[in-house]
């Protein structure tokens, strides 16, 4: 009976994992739908800003309950999951607790996980409260309606369901422990789960060694299941902020980038020897390259990992002005729809057999709007204030360049002031001529 134990669990492994790398695979084609961008620059300072930010939590602490809060998840996520590697071992081979020879050491980091899980459970439940009774601004916001504010709360259970199981399945060995049940040897220290072993006390052993192995089952089940869920939930942080964090930008906040064709055209211009035709003819066959964006595949690729990446705290509207000040723009909603569009455009892959089929939609005006992008005052804050170094404004200023450069499609004034400059070499509406009058008025 034992082996039929160990197949099933051999076989839940591979489809838990065999789905798991299925939906990476797909987020990774997803993400190279981007156009490509060099990251390869400065690695040293590229570790450094992951080690510090995404290992690190520094940005987090700057708002310090959600930071502390969410550094005790974090710690707990990762430290818990070390006992998995144990719990594969043991469920494969039949054995239990596999790692029980450490000794001392093994009485500490199982004592260490029972007291991060109390402590998960704190922190998992205040931010329930967060969200659902004192109901923060930013946790209420109009971009959250729908599956994103379920997906949080869905979240916040599951790793409530997750913590209970490891407790109450520690409490149950513990119990078995006492007793002298065959295969529970006495190995580990439980300075939590011992306060919950009075409720078996009145069940015989027999029923509890069922309980145990209810309790290791869905444990293991339900993490194999958030692992699962992770592809479709904000969640996927988890995994993103490490490589986001170490490609993101470098320069300083406020410098964008040039588009090569215009730089080539201004240094033609410029350069009065520079002799237009020496340049090798264009590819004819390729498509003319598009002058900012209008969907996902203008993007580049980072800027889709950070689409993917954004955990929808809200601390990028929560501190934008215009958002403030009542206009339409929210930066975690730019996140939200490139990621949404993205994911559409994933779908149509899948279905029409890896060839994406024109189905008469664009990240511009069907997802975002031109409203949006024109409130924006580009002042940085929302880059400043993500905990992974997402940047919103990067998208939002290469739509605007697609706004302007292709459709011509700037506000009055915007159009107004560059007229000016093409005409007048300036941005005020006076002929070169008459730029000084100004110096004989009385």
């Amino acid at each position: 009976m034992s082996y039929i134990d160990n197949i099933l669990f051999a076989v839940l492994l591979a489809v838990g994992f065999g789905y798991f790398i299925s939906n990476v695979k797909k987020l990774i084609r997803n993400i190279k739908l981007g156009q490509d961008v060099d990251r390869s620059d400065n690695k040293k300072e590229r570790w450094a800003n992951m080690a510090r930010i995404a290992l690190g939590q520094s940005k987090m602490v700057k708002r310090p309950i959600a930071g502390i809060l969410h550094i005790i998840v974090y710690i707990g996520f990762v430290v818990i999951n070390i006992e998995l590697l144990e719990i594969i071992i043991d469920g494969l081979f039949g054995t239990h607790r596999v790692f029980a020879f450490m000794g001392m050491a093994y009485n500490i980091l199982i004592g260490s996980f029972e007291i991060l899980a109390i402590l998960v459970l704190v922190a998992v439940i205040t931010f329930l409260a967060r969200r659902n009774i004192i109901k923060l601004k930013r946790f209420i916001h109009n971009d959250l309606k729908g599956w994103p504010k379920s997906d949080a709360n869905y979240i916040l259970y599951f790793e409530i369901v997750l913590m209970c199981l490891f407790l109450l399945m520690n409490a149950a060995d513990l119990t078995l422990q006492h007793r002298g049940a065959p295969h529970f040897i006495e190995a580990g220290a439980f300075p939590i789960s011992q306060f919950i072993t009075p409720i078996f006390n009145s069940i015989n052993t027999e029923t509890l060694l069922i309980l145990e192995r209810v309790f290791w089952w869905m444990h293991i089940i339900g993490i194999l299941t958030f692992m699962n869920y992770l592809y479709f939930s904000k969640h996927l942080h988890i995994l993103l902020a490490f490589p986001n964090t170490y490609f993101a930008d470098l320069n300083p906040l406020g410098k964008f980038n040039n588009l090569e064709s215009v730089t080539k055209e201004v240094k033609l211009m410029m350069d009065p020897n520079a002799d237009p035709f020496a340049a090798p003819p264009a590819d004819t066959d390729a498509a003319p390259a598009k002058f900012g964006a209008s969907d996902i595949q203008d993007l580049n690729w980072v800027q889709l990992l950070n689409a993917y990446t954004c955990t929808e705290c809200g601390r990028c509207t929560s501190s934008c002005p215009a958002n403030l000040t009542g206009k339409k723009l929210s930066p975690r909603k730019i996140m939200m729809d490139t990621r949404d569009r993205a994911e559409e455009v994933g779908r149509n892959i899948d279905a029409n057999k890896g060839v994406f089929v024109p189905d008469n939609k664009t990240l511009l005006n069907d997802y975002i709007t031109a409203e949006e992008l024109w409130a924006c005052t580009s002042c940085n804050a929302c880059v400043e204030e993500c905990p992974v170094n997402i940047s919103p404004l990067s998208i939002i200023m290469d739509m605007r360049r697609y706004l302007v450069m292709e459709q011509s499609a700037a506000p009055m004034s915007l159009n107004a002031m560059m007229t000016n400059v093409e005409n007048n070499g300036a941005p005020w509406q006076y002929s070169q001529q008459d730029r000084l009058n100004w110096k004989n008025e009385n």
